[in-house]
């Protein structure tokens, strides 16, 4: 155990290492995570616990393994498939704009929005998220405005500008579609589209389609991580209601 402890604690910090060299910042998304957990791999490698100490800590392990590779499958059968189908409407979920400018992951969302906007014409798309710090404009504003110079009509794009989370968003886009009988994709980042359509379900959307789009892959195990944790979060929500 103690190898595996050691081994696994070096892997975190590395990654973390890597994470902050192509970030260039010490607290990019989450990546404090892999610091703080291989600091502890560390610890458990180095301290210096009985054998017994160490066979309670390998089940415990074992038992948080299994559990991780039960919920990222779940997050990962989000990413297999796409929606090769008109629908009525597509719901481009927000994620963070830095002053006017949208990230990486929310370029990859509306490239993938506008890709499937140009192939079915007749398709109307909610672009969803408000403003937080560090935005100068709501991030339904930074979206719309990227659509528009890639070249699709404003008469098509709804702007639903006052949601903070991808519960919120799937709630006030409600009311600009019959969630009950339109056909609606969701756009967001694969690793995301699991929770998507969770959420989707709870809010009473009835005909939903994937529409994934991809994610830096640097930053993809940092992200599936992330979103176990956020995946365990709405089940446990869901449950306390």
């Amino acid at each position: 155990m103690r190898y595996y402890f050691l081994i696994t604690g070096i892997l975190c910090i590395v990654y973390y290492l890597i994470l902050v060299w192509y970030s260039r910042k010490l607290r990019s998304t989450f990546a404090v995570f892999w610091l703080f957990g291989g600091g502890v791999h560390l610890i458990l490698g180095c301290a210096p616990f009985p054998a017994y100490m160490y066979t309670l800590i390998a089940l415990v392990c074992a038992a948080g393994w299994i559990c991780l590779a039960a919920v990222e499958a779940k997050i990962l059968s989000g990413m297999v498939s796409r929606c090769d189908r008109e629908t009525d409407w597509i719901i481009v979920l927000g994620a963070q704009v830095k002053g006017r400018n949208i990230t990486d992951s929310l370029k990859r969302r509306l490239d993938k929005a506008v890709t499937y906007l140009k192939r079915f014409p007749e398709t109307k798309v909610i672009v969803s998220g408000g403003q937080g710090p560090g935005e100068e404009i709501s991030e339904a504003e930074a979206m719309a405005e990227y659509m528009i110079r890639c070249g699709i009509s404003s008469r098509r794009i709804i702007k639903e500008d006052l949601s903070t989370s991808t519960r919120e968003n799937l709630q006030y886009s409600r009311k600009y579609v019959d969630a009950d009988k339109e056909k609606i994709g969701i756009v967001t980042n694969g690793f995301h589209m699991y929770r998507a359509l969770l959420i989707a379900a709870r809010e009473g959307y009835r005909n939903v389609y994937k529409i994934p789009a991809s994610s830096n892959p640097v930053f993809q195990i940092n992200y599936l991580m992330r979103e176990f944790f956020a995946v365990i979060h709405v089940w446990l929500s869901d449950k306390m209601k």
